[in-house]
């Protein structure tokens, strides 16, 4: 079992859905995310004065899966988020030690479906 996480731009979240739920992955989770890296921020003017942007929003997706599907959706999240650009993001796979399905009981790979 799997835990991948990713970081993509917030505009590249619809065609990296559309490709994963293609590939008959629905189970994810989506949070609103900030971040900073290499990228330079931008200047915003509110109310007169103005700021740096510094900590730019990015969409993180949490997907845990078996074994046999990291590939799957690495490559889908690859294909929907790459524009070539600096700032694309990153994926992060990392083991998963246990899993419960609350409803059922189950456990381990049956429990993450």
């Amino acid at each position: 079992m799997k835990l991948i996480i990713a970081y993509i731009q917030p505009e590249k979240f619809n065609r990296v859905k559309k490709i994963l739920f293609e590939k008959n992955i629905h189970k994810i989770s989506v949070v609103d995310a900030f971040g900073h890296s290499e990228e330079s921020g931008y200047l915003e003017s509110y109310r007169g004065v103005e700021m740096e942007i510094d900590l730019l929003k990015k969409i993180r997706l949490e997907i845990a899966v078996n074994e046999d599907y990291v590939e799957q959706v690495v490559n889908a999240i690859l294909e929907g988020g790459k524009t070539g650009e600096l700032g694309d993001g990153k994926i992060f796979v990392l083991p998963i030690e246990q899993c419960y399905r609350i409803r059922t009981g189950e456990k381990g790979a049956e429990a993450i479906g």
